[in-house]
């Protein structure tokens, strides 16, 4: 009788760790991983030895020396007095505002104009056609370039607003006014009316950043009312799968979405407070400086003829029985496109809309070409010419960029994972 027995066991050898497949690839990888910490190791010691000869040495205390320097545009405070570290993180903020509001509108205007370059108005489809053309083809700094000469050299200067007691008496008007009475646009800003509260939270400071308590008691409103519209949009579902018949809530969800919030501002003495012409500049309101306008409109359309290309390559990978179902089922080609195409096309446009916000948010450095100081007009800029760390300052930029692009790659490709095609 002949009994089964278990196959004997290898014994480890070190030669298994390059002829065994099992060991192989990780003896590749490892051996790679070596290589390439040698290799910044040596670059990482040859810099150290280069700027020792030169009598620099690599320090960041730099960040804490006063700055001495203003920046125009600032959403936390900040005075010459401050430190590099604090424009450093003036100069962060200036950059996210851009990439964020920038992104926003080139998604709006690639999808507008993707979506009309398919359209069978020969016009329409033409006029697209052009735009996407002029702008992906010029380099985006000369149209950040053209658009700030546009907003500076072709609008009225304060002066132009001023009304004397003379004018006055000879019936004679100024030659520029105010936008609805309210926006004055001139050749060194726009100025528009500022949400001022009367009667606000306190403000606490944590670690030197002033944290306002309106402001998280606004935030946390909102939140609470679009939690709440949801659970009463899930009821209204419930009731209408029990039913047969969908309750009026449109009225409902407005009162849900902004009624507390509205409440609470009223509460707080919400009120405008709008620009007024003072000596030779206007005063009050809040002031956009030119630099950032410019910047954030040749971004937002150059970055749209990419996303439009985009968008109509992604249409035009669903197939045309898409469409022509919608239309079988009564749908009207605005509401086909809305609700049968666009979502389907998320799936190919999605991918390449993840570089385009990346480079939007790289090309925000090129704001420096109009004197907006963003990360790169303020830590890349001046804080590297007054201090001369120049090592330094490109190793933070770098490492700050670095991690801004992979924060929106990551929202991003959630975001493609929570719309992609999932196979049963």
């Amino acid at each position: 009788m002949t009994l089964a027995t278990d196959a004997p066991k290898d014994v480890f050898r070190l030669s298994m760790l390059i002829y065994d497949t099992r060991y192989r690839s990780y003896t590749i990888q490892i051996a790679v991983l070596v290589l390439l910490l040698l290799f910044l190791g040596w670059i990482t010691d040859n810099t150290i030895q280069n700027l020792a000869e030169r009598g620099k040495d690599i320090s960041f205390n730099f960040l804490w020396q006063r700055a001495g320097y203003d920046i125009d545009q600032q959403l936390i405070p900040y005075t010459n007095d401050s430190t590099h570290g604090r424009a450093t993180v003036i100069g962060i903020l200036n950059t996210l505002v851009v990439a964020i509001i920038g992104c926003l509108l080139a998604t709006v205007i690639g999808v507008v104009a993707g979506v009309l370059r398919l359209s069978k108005n020969w016009l329409v489809a033409r006029i697209m056609t052009v735009y996407v053309e002029v702008f992906r083809n010029i380099p985006v700094v000369l149209w950040i370039i053209v658009a700030s000469v546009f907003l500076t050299e072709t609008q009225p200067q304060p002066r132009d607003f001023k009304v004397t007691d003379e004018m006055i008496m000879a019936g004679e008007e100024p030659k520029a006014s105010m936008l609805f009475g309210a926006i004055a646009i001139t050749g060194r800003s726009t100025d528009i009316p500022a949400p001022v509260l009367s009667r606000p939270l306190p403000t606490l400071e944590i670690a030197t950043v002033p944290v306002s308590l309106s402001f998280l008691a606004f935030l946390a409103v909102v939140v609470v009312s679009v939690m709440a519209n949801r659970r009463f949009l899930t009821r209204v579902t419930a009731v209408q799968e029990e039913t047969g018949v969908r309750p009026v809530t449109w009225w409902k969800s407005l009162l849900i979405l902004f009624g507390p919030s509205i409440a609470l501002l009223i509460a707080m003495g919400l009120h405008l407070e709008y620009p007024e012409l003072k000596g030779f500049n206007f005063k009050g309101g809040i002031s956009i400086n030119h630099a950032f306008s410019a910047l954030l409109v040749a971004l937002s359309l150059y970055t749209g003829a990419f996303i439009a290309e985009n968008v109509r390559a992604g249409i035009m990978a669903i197939s045309r029985g898409q469409s022509e179902a919608a239309f079988a089922l009564g749908l009207r080609p605005g509401r086909a496109m809305k609700l049968v195409i666009l979502p389907q096309a998320l799936r190919v446009i999605i991918p390449p809309l993840i570089s385009q916000y990346l480079n939007l948010t790289k090309n925000t450095s090129l704001g420096i070409a109009v004197g907006y100081l963003d990360l790169r007009g303020t830590l890349g800029g001046i804080t590297m010419n007054q201090t001369g760390r120049e090592m330094e300052c490109m190793v933070l930029m770098m490492g700050i960029y670095l991690v801004i692009s992979l924060i929106v790659s990551s929202i991003m490709n959630a975001y493609n994972n929570a719309v992609k095609l999932r196979e049963r």
